[in-house]
């Protein structure tokens, strides 16, 4: 969890210049919903209680290490979106998780990327001068543009990740005791 994290906190300080993507997309976009995966097979097994246990380490680790290798306004953007969506993400799972398999980790996916990407963008580069770019005919800041095409790449990662998902729910049964299978 924490790698990703961390590889995504770099990432999004480089823009996505293939195919003259720069000024609509980084490439943390490719990196970090990949922590959804992971926190939805980590509650699917063990439950919210240790999911939310995984987000905190992923947490305490990712932003220790990314006031190291990023800058601190990225790390603090980082670590404030990453606990809050995935603390999120924790709860809407848990609630969907009795119904059709793919409910669970699609909408807990969406719903924790909207959050995630709102605040994170904002925090990370709003009044930051990173320049500005024209969308749909409007000079907006280029973060602006980053943030909606980094959401649509969250959003079509999330559909994305129901066949890992899918493929996995074998091996993540949840806990008899605690949680019928799904």
């Amino acid at each position: 969890m924490s790698g990703v994290v961390i590889a995504s906190n770099i990432l999004v300080q480089h823009p996505f210049t293939p195919f003259g993507l720069q000024d609509y997309l980084t490439w943390g976009a490719f990196t970090y919903p990949f922590a959804f995966l992971v926190t939805d097979l980590t509650n699917r097994r063990f439950g919210p209680s240790a999911a939310r246990k995984v987000v905190y380490a992923g947490f305490a680790i990712a932003v220790l290490l990314s006031i190291i290798l990023a800058t601190p306004r990225i790390a603090l953007a980082s670590g404030t979106a990453f606990l809050t969506a995935q603390l999120i993400d924790v709860a809407v799972f848990h609630r969907l998780r009795r119904r059709f398999w793919w409910q669970a980790p699609l909408a807990s996916s969406m719903i924790g990327s909207t959050v995630d990407t709102a605040l994170f963008f904002t925090l990370a580069f709003a009044g930051s001068g990173v320049g500005e770019a024209t969308y749909w005919g409007l000079v907006l800041p280029v973060w602006i543009g980053w943030a909606v095409v980094d959401y649509l790449v969250k959003l079509l990662h999330a559909l994305v990740m129901l066949g890992p998902f899918h493929l996995l729910r074998g091996a993540t049964q949840p806990e008899p005791e605690e949680y019928p299978a799904l």
